[in-house]
């Protein structure tokens, strides 16, 4: 058995939806079989005949060709099956145009590396074999459509294949050469199998040993060979040949003649008719520069805008607060610009403004979930409005991307520049970060040491549209320098600078520097001494050869069953080396670099990864058994066991009471005593008053200032002097009121000092058992109380937790960036959001601040008056030129005025003689055009070198489209030919007699 298939299955992908071709295909075929596979278009016959020759690959099922497993080949097998086992004859030739037959039929030999002397035997056998010996030197274009069928089935016999797989192979021929061919393929199907689609049933019937028919990708009928009888039946049909009826036209003579006696005017005058050509193609060269200047501005206009607002989207957030108006204060905008006098100054509310729209902000939470599946059904469908005006849309998630590396020193390392960077300035420089980033001030060194407090080493690249990895306006910013972007999720590529460079920061958090040149850099700044600097480089090949790994956020934390809790393994060295074994290997498929021509660029950090990347780790992250601990335990944090934190502003005094009862029910005997002791330690109202009161009755207003002074000296570096300054211009009421406070704080702390000595002679079984016998004396207010003092709450809550695992989903993003084409288009997104807010409930409204509209607005202003200027530019110029051609068809009427006279002497009508003048004038402004056209091509080379050398913007190049060039050549015929009309009719009104006697 030859060839075999079994529930064969073939699908296509087409966007986000599979296409069935083929479904469960079953047949077996034979040696000198002559099948025909026959159904209607789009029943899959072409998919089928692909995967027999070889070209394609089933989805499911299997595909056996002598005995060999097709799916399971590579590519370099699956050549080698369709050289040596699969003849092709193809229904459009597929001949190469510029070979002999004979160089067509070696072809195949060629691959097959037979020797030159038998691959020309072989060749001249084949087509010796089809009946073309003869035809051997013939090039294609001198053959017939049959002679060229049977080229190609010479090409398709002459190695001696098993199968010959023909595709509608007479669908290109007439009647008597179809059978021609059919009669070739049936002898060849002799002594091999011989596969043939054809929507032809009687060549079928007639010829093939057995039928096979299709429909929607289903076999519906497999016949056995035909016999005789059937072969004869079939033959004595009649054949009916139709012929084609055949329609002459006639031409238009008198047209030809004036057209034919202008042309010949014109090459006997070529010096005039050059010179006027030039002429007419002065305004075409003028227009044509505007337009390729205006064109040229016009890209890198478009391109600037694009690449601009590439750093500027127009970014939704889960949670947005309405800044607009607060940003218009800051900035003046809603000023109210009163008219006041000069004579004297005037007060401006600004600060009562900045205020009022502080306080006037609203937080609101955007439905991003219904958002995001609005946005992309507009951009994905054709003929929306934001299907171009979106150059691509970029979605976010509240997901720490944990990457690691194994640096030159050996050590795993998190590769996060920022973190990084705090921990070489606490190790070297003993200054925290984390507490100097609290102010601006620290938030703008960490900028200075990472380039930037936002910018990431780690980032996410935009994607393209269709499932594509990449967005198209990434490939257009960056040029790759080496290797490929990525194709596969784990990819990642290597940004760098303009001049192939990264910082030593990000050098160290991608392992490729020791912390010791680090710790270098730091010291030589504490000591101030001079750092040599050492330019250091590395080959692509190194950088591509490094390897990173992501670990899935959930796999962090493991189980402890002596705790209960999860701990995160990376807080020891063993652990973080398991997880770092185990992680997700991440590849460096290229490296990039800022194109020449980009205005500005998307990625900030130093490697970007693709949005595929983040969407595995989420999905991944759902299996763990971290998350479905969380999950099941919606009330209890799984890392520290204790209960999450309620609004306590939400619950009632009863409401506290009963958790709180329930919670002390709960408790150990230890915690229960711990817990009694720090209530006890509490002093009630009436005891802190009443000590208070008592302890006041013994100040005097000389006791009063003396342990006023005493504390000011402990706490500032005030002079004695100062102090009793100070304090002498107190009034009574004020010192009793200082004193007041701090012996209350002082009683506090006595007490709880007395309470836990007396309580210290106590064990925990008799603090317990005292804790349970208070409890039942505990009135509700204090229950209210001793609430917010015992209770231990989880710092976190359950969503926190939850995107703590990386538990998110795809679904419903953190943020949305949708990157406008043009700030054109931007404005039409935003008319989008606004349809769409109109027509979803309040609740689902979008909410966002375009803080790159309130600063840019007037810029797509600009760009349009430009736009219409140059347009002004290129209608005056069209004006210009047409009244010079009128005038040069004009001149050239006045000159040739004998010649009409004796036009019209020799019987020339009127209309002859316009024709004539018309035709010249189609032909010259014809060449006028075209001389323009090319002339402004040369002239651009010159232009952009000056442009560039004013501008030093290597992007900005004058252009001119070829299909406003062909319009440019089409308006100066037209325009001569309107320009042309005047005089020509001047020029038939002439009198024929005062023609003739003009010198």
């Amino acid at each position: 058995m030859i060839l075999e298939l079994k529930g064969i299955y073939k699908e296509y992908q087409q966007g986000k939806m599979k296409v069935p071709v083929l479904k469960d295909v079953n047949f077996s075929m034979e040696e000198g079989e002559y099948v025909a596979i026959m159904g209607p278009s789009g029943s899959g016959k072409t998919t089928l005949m692909n995967i027999i020759g070889c070209l394609d690959k089933q989805t499911e099922g299997t595909f056996f060709l002598d005995g060999v497993d097709i799916k399971a080949c590579s590519e370099n097998a699956m050549s080698d099956i369709r050289l040596n086992k699969i003849g092709f004859v193809f229904q459009s030739f597929h001949l190469l145009p510029k070979q002999s037959a004979l160089a067509n039929v070696e072809m195949p030999l060629n691959y097959a590396k037979v020797p030159k002397k038998e691959r020309k035997e072989r060749a001249l056998k084949a087509l010796d074999r089809v009946g073309l010996a003869d035809r051997v030197d013939f090039k294609p274009n001198q053959l017939s459509g049959g002679q060229m069928q049977r080229v190609a089935i010479a090409r398709a016999i002459v190695n001696d294949p098993d199968i010959i797989l023909a595709d509608e192979p007479t669908g290109a021929l007439d009647t008597e050469t179809s059978i021609q061919v059919m009669e070739i393929l049936k002898e060849i199907s002799k002594d091999r199998l011989v596969i043939m689609v054809t929507h032809n049933p009687e060549l079928a019937k007639k010829y093939s040993t057995r039928i096979i028919s299709m429909l929607d990708g289903l076999i519906t009928d497999d016949s056995m060979p035909l016999t005789e009888e059937e072969i004869k039946s079939e033959s004595a049909k009649e054949k009916s040949k139709v012929e084609k009826d055949k329609k002459t036209k006639k031409p238009s003579m008198s047209f030809a003649t004036s057209f034919g006696l202008s042309l010949k005017n014109l090459f006997t005058k070529k010096g005039r008719t050059t010179l006027t050509a030039f002429a007419g193609s002065i305004g075409i060269i003028g227009i044509a520069l505007i337009m390729a200047v205006s064109q040229g501005m016009t890209t890198y206009i478009n391109t600037m805008q694009e690449d601009t607002l590439s750093s500027y989207p127009i970014t939704i957030e889960e949670t947005d607060t309405d800044l607009g108006t607060l940003m218009e204060s800051f900035m003046g905008l809603n000023s109210s610009g009163s008219n006041h006098d000069n004579k004297a100054v005037y007060s401006n509310a600004k600060l009562y403004d900045m205020l009022n729209a502080l306080n006037s902000a609203d937080t609101i939470e955007n439905d991003l979930e219904s958002f995001k599946k609005y946005i992309e059904t507009e951009h994905e469908s054709e003929g929306t409005v934001l299907h171009d005006a979106i150059s691509g849309i970029q979605y976010s998630y509240d997901l720490d991307l944990p990457v690691y590396t194994e640096n030159v020193d050996g050590n795993i390392i998190h590769s996060d520049r920022q973190e990084l960077m705090q921990y070489i300035i606490r190790k070297y420089m003993g200054i925290d970060m984390s507490m100097l980033n609290q102010a601006s001030e620290g938030s703008s060194v960490m900028s200075m040491f990472t380039g930037g407090s936002s910018q990431k080493l780690w980032q996410e690249m935009l994607p393209g549209d269709n499932g594509k990895l990449i967005s198209p306006l990434l490939e257009k910013q960056y040029d790759v320098v080496y290797g490929s972007w990525p194709a596969e999720y784990n990819e990642i590529v290597l940004v760098l600078d303009e001049n192939n460079e990264l910082n030593d920061m990000s050098l160290y958090a991608l392992g490729l520097i020791p912390e010791e040149d680090i710790a270098d850099i730091v010291d030589a700044v504490m000591n101030g001494t001079e750092l040599e600097q050492n330019s250091k480089k590395w080959t692509y090949e190194e950088i591509c050869n490094m390897e990173f790994r992501t670990v899935i956020n959930s796999d962090c934390y493991v189980y402890d069953e002596k705790t209960g809790l999860y701990s995160d393994l990376r807080e020891t060295e063993t652990g973080l080396r398991y997880l770092y074994d185990n992680a997700v290997p991440l590849k460096v498929s290229g490296i990039i670099r800022p194109s020449e021509d980009a205005v500005s660029t998307m990625l900030s950090g130093s490697i970007a990864y693709t949005s595929k990347l983040t969407e595995y780790i989420i999905n991944e992250s759902k299996q763990s058994a971290a998350v479905s601990a969380q999950i099941e335990t919606p009330d209890i944090d799984i890392f520290t066991g204790l209960p999450f934190k309620e609004s306590t502003g939400d619950l009632s005094d009863s409401d506290k009471e009963a958790e709180f009862r329930e919670y002390i029910a709960g408790m150990s005997e230890k915690k229960k005593a711990d817990a009694y002791v720090k209530i006890m330690s509490i002093p009630t109202e009436e005891q802190l008053s009443e000590a208070v009161s008592q302890a006041m009755t013994s100040y005097t207003p000389e006791n009063m200032k003396a342990q006023i002074a005493q504390a000011i000296m402990q706490e500032t570096s005030m002079s004695e002097a100062d102090i009793i300054e100070y304090i002498d211009g107190m009034s009574e009421e004020e010192l009793n009121g200082l004193v007041t406070k701090m012996v209350t704080e002082q009683l506090k702390v006595q007490f709880a000092e007395q309470a836990q000595q007396q309580l210290n002679g106590m064990s925990t079984s008799q603090l317990s058992t005292a804790l349970d016998v208070a409890m039942s004396s505990y009135t509700t207010e204090q229950c209210a109380e001793y609430y917010e003092i015992i209770l231990e709450f989880s710092d976190s809550d359950y969503e926190t937790n939850l995107k703590k695992l990386g538990n998110l989903d795809l679904e419903k993003p953190a943020s949305i960036n949708i990157y406008a084409s043009s700030f054109e288009n931007k404005e039409v997104i935003e008319d989008a959001i606004s349809t769409y807010n109109e027509n979803v409930d309040e609740l689902k409204q979008i909410k966002y601040t375009d803080y790159v509209g309130l600063m840019m607005s007037s810029v797509t202003s600009i760009i349009n008056a430009v736009t219409y200027v140059l347009i002004a530019f290129v209608a005056v110029s069209l004006v210009v030129s047409s009244i010079m051609i009128g005038v040069i068809t004009l001149i050239s009427v006045q000159e040739r005025t004998k010649e009409i006279g004796i036009l019209r002497a020799i019987g020339a009508s009127k209309k002859n003689v316009s024709g004539m003048f018309n035709a010249e004038t189609i032909i010259i402004g014809f060449i006028s055009g075209l001389l323009g056209v090319l002339i402004t091509y040369l002239l651009c080379i010159p232009i952009n070198m000056i442009l560039q050398n004013l501008t030093n913007i290597s992007s900005l190049r004058a252009q001119l489209p070829i299909p406003a060039a062909v319009i440019l050549v089409i308006i100066s015929t037209g325009l001569t030919l309107f320009a042309g009309i005047i005089p020509s009719r001047s020029a038939a009104k002439k009198d024929p007699v005062v023609a003739l006697r003009t010198e």
